[in-house]
């Protein structure tokens, strides 16, 4: 008997050291445990809103509930409800549900008081799939570079995005559809009102993210829900501000009841009875999510907001990849031919499509291969969206905008029977693909690993020593601009602002193996000839 209590108080003993060991923070909602990786403190799976299920299934996030003793901060919480969209996208919590609004944290801090600085990055996938739990976001590399590195999830296509005359009526606001991107908001806001508890400055939180992330970093620039919540933005491959404007709410409730009807309820009530199984089944949503000019979180179009200098007056990084769509994007499953280019492009620029079409250099059927059709199709797809942004922040704000193309190809995949999505998932390869040209510039999400400093994290691809060459360069440039609003320092190519020469020449960094400043007048040339298209 006195060895079973010796050997259960030695049990109990051991369990108790373990714990002990393991690092505990005081958050305003209560105590958190998270763990101790060989010198980086993660906190996983955070709640920073109530679960949005039952009747809060599309209501704006509401504040965590409050818990007593310690709470177990040690796995993801589960992915946004999500369709596989983009091929695996390689997600570690093994789950997905409807109660998804957690966060992850990893900070080097060693006493909890030495208030460093704070990356938010939001996942890409459309505002449809993705999660923070992706390997390739991690924040393990950021934070041995001395910055607390976060991730999150907010809740994503139908969940995230449905606009409905009923749940306008219901909201305090009158308005509805914009979840995912409120969920930004309230995640940014629990950090800035947390964070000191785990090292870092509430006053320097950088948002980033890519492709839909880098949407929504713009999109939060251009509320007036978060004044003040941020001290500097990261854009990779994106914004709000493109081709077209803003439905607006009434539009989008419209749409709303549609999708309603196609599900097959006629009531609010019947839609929040379904399962967020079936509700996704129903849904079938496979574009971009409607988001809306709710009076709440947009108040009016991005466009007007940046034109007016209204949106938050911060330091932003914003830039692309030099190959972000091929020329599928354009044929939309139709074959190569010029015809098929110029109905495409009708459906943006109408009867300007010839100009378009010339000024690409895309005038006989010889030229439908030719590296032009890609510029276009990378245009069209992202890329004009996203210089449409940093133009209209550098013009307006008075901060310091910091322009770049990443041109850098990713390496052969191990397994050649696989292929690379579009948001970077990995899908098998088919007989279409070995007809396709390799891309010979850096394709749409290629850049996440690299700045991110997570090349490891995505064991698909061969990486070379090239590739951990240019992922030093490219996420030195990061940390330096989380960490100071400049992404300049010692061991680098200067970076001058985009809107620092006065000559009407932009400097845009060419990040690649060989690393240098270009300032190419014709391609300003060429934007600003689209958006004169789309003023007029």
């Amino acid at each position: 008997m006195k060895k079973l209590i010796l050997a259960a108080l030695l049990v109990s003993a051991f369990t108790s050291m373990v714990c002990a060991g393991n690092p505990q923070v005081k958050t305003h909602d209560g105590i958190l445990e998270g763990l101790d990786k060989s010198g980086v403190k993660v906190f996983l799976g955070v709640p920073y809103a109530k679960p949005p299920v039952g009747d809060l299934r599309w209501k704006a996030p509401q504040p965590v509930e409050k818990w007593d003793g310690v709470r177990k901060a040690q796995e993801f919480g589960p992915d946004p409800m999500q369709q596989p969209i983009f091929g695996d996208m390689n997600f570690l919590a093994g789950r997905m549900s409807e109660d998804c609004l957690y966060l992850n944290i990893w900070t080097p801090a060693k006493s909890m008081n030495e208030k460093l600085p704070v990356l938010i990055y939001f996942n890409g996938g459309g505002l449809m799939a993705g999660s923070g739990s992706e390997p390739r976001y991690a924040g393990w590399s950021m934070a041995r570079m001395g910055i607390i590195s976060i991730t999150v999830n907010y809740r994503e296509g139908i969940f995230g995005f449905f606009a409905h005359p009923e749940l306008s009526e219901e909201s305090d606001y009158k308005g509805s559809g914009n979840y995912g991107f409120l969920d930004q908001v309230a995640a940014i806001r629990w950090v800035k009102d947390n964070i000191e508890a785990f090292g870092g400055d509430p006053e320097r939180i950088t948002i980033a993210g890519e492709s839909a992330g880098s949407m929504s970093v713009s999109a939060l620039m251009a509320s007036p829900l978060c004044s003040d919540l941020f001290a500097q933005a990261i854009g990779s491959s994106g914004s709000v501000l493109g081709f077209y404007k803003l439905p607006t709410l009434k539009d989008a409730e419209s749409y709303g009841m549609e999708k309603a009807k196609q599900i097959g309820c006629s009531s609010l009530s019947e839609l929040r009875s379904l399962s967020a199984e079936e509700l996704m089944k129903r849904a079938a949503i496979n574009s971009v999510p409607i988001y809306n000019i709710d009076g709440y979180f947009f108040v009016e179009q991005p466009c007007d907001t940046y034109a007016q200098g209204k949106q938050a007056k911060v330091p932003l990084l914003v830039g692309g990849n030099s190959n972000e769509a091929g020329v599928s994007f354009i044929l939309r499953g139709q074959e190569a031919s010029l015809d098929a280019i110029k109905a495409t492009v009708e459906t943006v620029f109408g009867a300007n499509a010839d100009k378009i079409l010339d000024w690409y250099g895309v005038k006989e059927e010889s030229d439908v291969h030719k590296a032009g059709v890609v510029q276009l199709a990378s245009d069209m797809f992202i890329g004009f969206s996203t210089w449409k942004w940093g133009h209209m922040h550098g013009s307006s704000s008075g901060m310091a905008v910091y322009r770049y193309n990443y041109c850098h190809p990713r390496p052969d995949m191990k397994d050649k029977n696989k292929v690379a999505g579009l948001a970077g998932g990995i899908q098998d390869r088919k007989p279409e693909d070995d007809k396709k040209d390799r891309p010979n510039g850096a394709v749409h999400s290629a850049d996440i690993e690299y700045a991110m400093g997570t090349l490891p994290t995505n064991r698909a691809f061969d990486w070379q020593p090239c590739d951990y060459f240019v992922s030093e360069i490219f996420q030195n440039y990061y940390v330096n601009f989380v960490k100071t609003g400049n992404p300049n320092g010692l061991g680098l190519v200067e970076w001058p602002s985009a809107n620092s020469n006065g000559s009407g020449t932009v400097p845009v960094l060419q990040i690649d193996v060989d690393t240098y400043v270009k300032s190419d007048r014709l391609l300003e040339e060429r934007y600003e000839f689209i958006d004169s298209l789309l003023i007029n």
